[in-house]
């Protein structure tokens, strides 16, 4: 076994489920030693107990309201510890509102805000001096499909990953040749837990490209991440929808989404 003061480290917010808990599974695989944050303790304990074991890396269970300036604080300031290993950061922590803007919460959309935004923005901030003193190091934004077009119905969920987007190509930039890259992961449809928590109905239909199965999401963006990519979009037609979002008019382009979203909502309400 590796000795565990040479391995590096990797964060993975939002590791209770989903896109996180495969980028725990496969940077496992990988011989990183883990920091995984969530809410959701027990699930981030019970996905440690498993991992440890059969790849021989430690696995620690991080509970943080990544909501919360003062929880992400206090997450730095235990990996400041281990600075010098910290490695990879995994932003993927995040979650949609689904309604117009005119009736979804306030409250929601303001965490959804501190959520998909400022935590990236706040770790980000604290942990990337550390890599670029060491001069290595990755980082994972995890955007969305959505980055490439406005969203009538999500319109915040939208915004967060269009700024989380543009937020990482600039860091691709500012980071060039200084052994840290940045990466910016723009899957489609994908089966997890975030449908449910956004108050669509698992059997309301996708956003308009086929699903991309997790481990194929989790290994391009791997990839790709270790390529040097400045951005990662799993799946051919979510790269053609990518490439069509940029040269559609965008008057076109807010129509289309608002229907495929105005069905979304009426299957949820019916189903």
């Amino acid at each position: 076994m590796t000795d565990p003061g040479s391995r590096p480290i990797a964060v993975v917010t939002g590791a209770s489920s989903g896109i996180g808990e495969e980028f725990a599974r496969q940077l496992a695989s990988r011989g990183y030693d883990l920091v995984l944050v969530a809410r959701r303790i027990d699930r981030l304990q019970e996905l440690a107990a498993k991992l440890r074991p059969v790849h021989g890396v430690e696995c620690v269970a991080v509970e943080a309201n990544l909501a919360s300036a003062k929880d992400r604080d206090r997450l730095c300031d235990a990996l400041a510890a281990d600075q010098g290993r910290v490695e990879m950061l995994v932003n993927n922590a995040g979650f949609g509102t689904h309604g117009f803007f005119r009736e979804t919460d306030l409250d929601r959309e303001l965490e959804l805000i501190d959520v998909n935004c400022a935590a990236p923005v706040h770790l980000t901030k604290r942990l990337l001096p550390w890599m670029l003193e060491r001069r290595r190091g990755f980082i994972v934004n995890v955007a969305s499909l959505s980055a490439f077009t406005p969203g009538p119905i999500m319109a915040m969920y939208f915004a967060s990953k269009a700024f989380l987007l543009s937020f990482s190509e600039a860091l691709w930039e500012e980071c060039r040749d200084t052994g840290v890259n940045v990466t910016a992961l723009c899957p489609g449809p994908v089966r997890t837990e975030f449908q449910g928590t956004a108050g669509i109905s698992k059997k309301a239909r996708s956003s308009g490209t086929a699903p991309v199965p997790v481990e194929r999401v989790v290994d391009d963006a791997l990839r790709g991440l270790f390529e040097g990519k400045r951005v990662v979009i799993p799946g051919y037609q979510a790269r053609i929808a990518a490439m069509l979002s940029r040269v559609m008019p965008k008057s076109r382009a807010l129509k289309t989404v608002r229907k495929i979203q105005e069905e979304r909502r009426r299957q949820s309400r019916e189903a």
